[in-house]
């Protein structure tokens, strides 16, 4: 990420859904990142991230208060837009650090596939670590076991991370919990002692969650133990507001998505009505979510993924953090902008305009399980379960991988470990 985070807002830097194709050679770590690409296959509204610190100067971002137009010493559009939000690159290559630095990251089942996939990766370790786990490999039931041998990996991995990036590492709950609130928040407190054993402290953390209805329970249970949440996958006003309510540290709408989606569908009431209006249904959903958080002062932070241009920036300017691509990023970096140019960078949400914005009745409602499930439309249904199946798939991909690679090379197990291990895996 490229941004300077404040300590209370931190964020992961999400891959692009498109593979990166390079000619020249890259660093091993580099080449598994992008076999990542190729392995997780992630549905769409999905996102992998990955970071590593870099030296170079990071792009900061005004405070709310700030003015609402870019004075004349500025020289870039990304210098420009960059005083009202937080501009994140989705960036995986090294030599894309110098130009858009990075400061958090996210570890997940798609970045442990990558990982995997070479063996001379400096995160290797910390997988092979993770299979030679003693607790893990002396469980009985061999799910229990592969399950175990995942957890360690994130944290593993996640730990590495925290000591390469200044920001904060989000870790990926399994998304087969999605619909069980306990089960996600023994899974959280499960990862989060793993990290204290690693010496991780938890104001470096953060826990990527499904916004499901149980998602989003959990969350509000784990922020009042003071565990922060980033809650995913949402797709709609229900999802964002009850996401709020709950008190998410993150909130990710899919800009992107919900456009794609509206185009080649109807039947979404929340959707149609703005297409009416001949809005564009994804920036809506950011206004009204960023508009409902800061007029009835939550704490969440709105991030935005799935910009597909330098206009939806433009359209977005104020919302806490936008995650854009290396192209995009690139075109703001190379668009000078003049003291006399006509065109002025205008902040479009802030917390004082967002005193002036009208909600309905039906929209102020403390939101439970039903009024949740009965507000939730066709578009943000299916999207929210392409992001689910994708998040399974890679969880059982790690799972299987793990199966066949266990036990690594030169681990001694106990014997009695070793015979249970031949018992529970024929040859």
């Amino acid at each position: 990420m490229a941004v300077s985070l404040p300590s209370s807002s931190p964020l992961p830097v999400s891959f692009p859904s498109n593979l990166l194709t390079r000619s020249r050679i890259l660093s091993p770590l580099s080449h598994a990142l992008q076999l990542n690409r190729l392995l997780a296959d992630e549905p769409v509204g999905s996102t992998r991230s990955f970071s590593l610190r870099s030296a170079s100067p990071r792009i900061g971002a005004f405070a709310a208060d700030s003015s609402s137009a870019v004075g004349s010493e500025l020289s870039t559009e990304l210098d420009a837009v960059s005083r009202f939000s937080e501009i994140v690159p989705d960036t995986v290559v090294f030599d894309d650090f110098e130009r858009f630095p990075p400061t958090a990251a996210t570890v997940s089942s798609s970045l442990l596939l990558g990982i995997c996939s070479l063996p001379d990766t400096k995160f290797r370790s910390a997988i092979e670590t993770a299979l030679a786990d003693s607790e893990c490999y002396e469980k009985d039931d061999p799910s229990d076991r592969l399950s175990c041998f995942c957890d360690k990996a994130l944290v593993n991995v996640g730990a590495d991370l925290a000591r390469l990036v200044p920001g904060r590492v989000s870790t990926e709950v399994d998304a087969r919990l999605a619909y069980d609130a306990h089960g996600i928040v023994r899974k959280v407190h499960r990862l989060l002692r793993l990290y204290y054993e690693l010496e991780v402290p938890s104001e470096r953390l953060l826990f990527k969650i499904p916004s499901t209805w149980q998602g989003i329970e959990a969350a509000k249970l784990l922020e009042s133990e003071g565990i922060q949440t980033h809650l995913t996958f949402v797709y709609s006003f229900p999802q964002a507001a009850a996401a709020a309510q709950a008190g998410a540290s993150v909130i990710q709408i899919f800009v992107g998505r919900i456009r794609d989606w509206s185009r080649n569908h109807t039947g979404d009431p929340e959707l149609d009505a703005i297409c009416r209006k001949e809005e564009d249904p994804g920036l809506e959903l950011v206004a009204k979510a960023y508009n409902y958080i800061h007029k009835y002062g939550h704490k969440s932070k709105l991030m935005v993924a799935a910009i597909r241009n330098k206009q939806d920036i433009f359209s977005l300017l104020g919302v806490d953090y936008m995650i854009a691509s290396l192209k995009i990023l690139q075109s703001l970096k190379e668009s000078i902008t003049y003291p006399d140019e006509k065109y002025s960078f205008v902040r479009k949400l802030s917390p004082s305009s967002a005193l002036a914005y009208n909600f309905s009745q039906e929209e102020l409602v403390n939101w439970d399980q039903a009024s949740f499930s009965s507000a939730m439309g066709p578009a943000s249904k299916e999207l929210l379960a392409a992001g689910l199946e994708g998040y399974v798939n890679q969880t059982n991909r790690v799972e299987e991988l793990f199966g066949k690679i266990w036990p690594p090379p030169n681990l001694h197990l106990p014997s009695c470990c070793y015979i249970r291990y031949l018992i529970t895996n024929p040859f």
